[in-house]
């Protein structure tokens, strides 16, 4: 079972890069770990740095993958980018914060792309 949810996952994390592609964005890195996390995508868009968080989601029985994206999870994310941030510096760049939603299945998904999908303070 795990291995089927990793799988689900590893797939609309490619989706979601092929779809950032197709949108101008620059994949930088996949799946950066430190501090006990995971940012799943870093990419660049012009002069942002964007830290994307993919959900991927079968079925609405647990609610929109969108609500996995709790407060405790932001503030894990904003600590790994600041980590980013630190160890690959850029005067120049922008930062922010988007979600990537696949919902559905393999041979049927939408995507949903939220920019700015949330702030820290």
């Amino acid at each position: 079972m795990a291995n089927q949810k990793q799988a689900f996952g590893a797939w609309g994390e490619a989706v979601a890069v092929e779809y950032l592609t197709e949108k101008g964005f620059t994949v930088l890195v996949r799946n950066y770990r430190a501090l006990r996390g995971e940012i799943d995508i870093i990419a660049r868009l012009e002069n942002v740095i964007v830290f994307v968080e993919v959900k991927t989601g079968r079925s609405r029985q647990f609610g929109p993958p969108e609500e996995r994206i709790t407060p405790a999870k932001q503030r894990q994310l904003y600590k790994i980018a600041n980590h980013y941030i630190q160890h690959h510096p850029d005067d120049s760049a922008d930062y922010r914060f988007d979600a990537v939603i696949i919902d559905g299945t393999e041979a049927k998904y939408e995507i949903r792309h939220y920019p700015n999908a949330f702030y820290l303070f």
